[in-house]
């Protein structure tokens, strides 16, 4: 399995399913899970310390069935709880709970224990928690006893990460075969803790065919675009490397683009030009150096400016003030069949007319990724279903990406990119301390240059974020955007 692939609560049904139809017991698979879920016990719990576990009506409970007959056999003192009477569990849960000699309890309190296992819920839980398990989960919280969750944290969607109504913070999640989008998507990534998947065998032909007819989502990381990754060779020079034209706006808000642009420059593109309004030409002339500035005051002069074939990208949106003049310069940008990276007030200035913006990406017939916040993408998809309130911030990411045609990053601590034909990456590599000013204009750049350089729009956009985030990590605390390009050459030394 690929690490950086995402399983579906679905398509672990059938993984399950193909591996039990191809010979392995499905109580031999809840066997190896209840080990690995012992193991992880493990480290978190001195010996001969006491355990409380929580099963529940399912494989999930069974799961911890097996862990407490492990962990006992170990030395370690179990208070095992199961939330349903015994009798009523069946098949795999049944064969697990017959297998456990010690007393099974109702309700136990959770004080004085060393660690909690959480195996009352899987990850395909569609309902809100209620009754005994609300109860025991509100016990366990209020002790502030650490927990190992199993699969995902009782309470918490597996495909969406959403809520259903009360789940516990564990300090860690272990889960089999592959990590699920839940994983990643908030709350649930806030829920899991440390995430650890285990192999418990079920085989390559298992695999494929619990990812057969699934959508394809990964989690983001090199292992998904280091294929594409821009390599330079001997005879490589700046010509080679692309031309990133970078719209600034008017005077006095100029400071994004140029966040923008450095960026750009900075991940590996061999020209940046800032094209600027005469008003704004000292004060972009002022900061830049390594990157050029022409001026451009209106969609004539930069339809004049893109007759030079080797700007093959350009970058909009950043300071560059929403409104009738900004649609008229994406119009032209679109139309010349480069590859576009849009912003802020270039999202903004098609509010409430996102099938206008994608017939012009359509009609020019070049790559485009939009890099909205929450804010930007709920104007520009209003009315439109990518914006239902019954989708998880991945569908809806899918289902803008394919009505705009264009690549979508939605942004945030659990950001999403999209591609048109549906291929989908949460990124999880990132901190909290990217929330600052101009923070998302260095993204864009970023984009923008790895587009230059040849990279195709998705694998641009994944690796952008990822390059992003891992800036943020390596700075920490303090961080401005500023920052952020400056990073980039420890954080590119470090991947190539």
């Amino acid at each position: 399995m690929p690490t950086h692939r995402l399983l579906t609560v679905e398509a672990m049904r059938r993984v399950d399913a193909a591996a039990i139809a191809a010979g392995t017991p499905g109580i031999e698979l809840m066997r190896r899970a209840g080990a690995a879920v012992a193991a992880r016990a493990a480290t978190l719990a001195a010996p001969s310390s006491r355990i409380l576990v929580l099963c529940g009506p399912g494989n999930n409970g069974g799961d911890g069935f097996v862990a407490a007959q492990l962990l006992e056999r170990d030395g370690y003192a179990i208070d095992l709880v199961c939330i349903v009477p015994v009798e009523t569990l069946t098949g795999d849960a049944a064969l697990a709970a017959a297998e456990w000699k010690g007393p099974i309890l109702s309700e136990a309190e959770p004080e004085g224990a060393a660690l909690v296992i959480d195996a009352l819920f899987g990850a395909g839980l569609s309902r809100d928690i209620d009754g005994p398990a609300k109860t025991m989960i509100e016990r366990v919280a209020a002790a502030g006893i650490p927990v190992l969750a199993v699969d995902v944290p009782s309470g918490i969607d597996g495909d969406t990460g959403a809520l259903r109504g009360i789940a516990l913070a564990a300090r860690e999640t272990v889960t089999f075969v592959a990590l699920k989008p839940g994983h990643l998507l908030q709350p649930g990534r806030s829920h899991c803790g440390d995430l650890h998947v285990a192999d418990i065998g079920v085989g390559e032909s298992a695999l494929e065919a619990g990812l057969a007819g699934t959508p394809v989502v990964w989690r983001n990381g090199p292992d998904l675009w280091k294929d594409h990754f821009p390599r330079l060779e001997a005879a490589s020079h700046k010509y080679t490397r692309g031309h990133v034209l970078a719209l600034s706006g008017p005077a006095y808000k100029t400071g994004a683009i140029r966040l923008a642009a450095r960026a750009a420059l900075r991940v590996g593109a061999g020209l940046v030009t800032v094209a600027s309004p005469a008003a704004a030409m000292a004060e972009n002339a002022a900061h830049l150096t390594a990157i050029m500035l022409m001026p451009c005051e209106t969609a004539d002069d930069l339809d004049d400016l893109l007759v030079d074939e080797r700007i093959n990208v350009i970058l909009a949106g950043p300071g560059l003030g929403s409104g009738e003049a900004t649609r008229e310069r994406i119009a032209v940008a679109a139309g010349v069949g480069r590859s576009l990276v849009l912003d802020a007030d270039a999202l903004t200035s098609f509010k409430g007319e996102a099938g206008q913006l994608a017939d012009l990406i359509a009609d020019g017939g070049g790559q485009a990724v939009l890099t909205p916040h929450q804010g930007e993408f709920g104007r520009l998809f209003a009315g439109t279903n990518a914006i239902a309130d019954d989708a998880s911030k991945l569908e809806r990411t899918r289902r803008a990406a394919a009505l705009a045609g264009a690549v979508v990053v939605l942004k945030g601590a659990d950001t999403i990119i999209a591609a048109p034909d549906g291929r989908a990456a949460i990124n999880d590599h990132a901190t909290p301390h990217l929330g600052t000013a101009g923070s998302g204009d260095v993204l864009a750049g970023l984009a923008a240059g790895l587009l230059a350089q040849g990279m195709p729009a998705f694998e641009a956009a994944c690796a952008a974020v990822w390059l992003h985030g891992d800036a943020g990590l390596r700075h920490g605390p303090g961080l401005i955007a500023e920052d952020l390009p400056e990073l980039m050459p420890e954080v590119l030394g470090a991947l190539v």
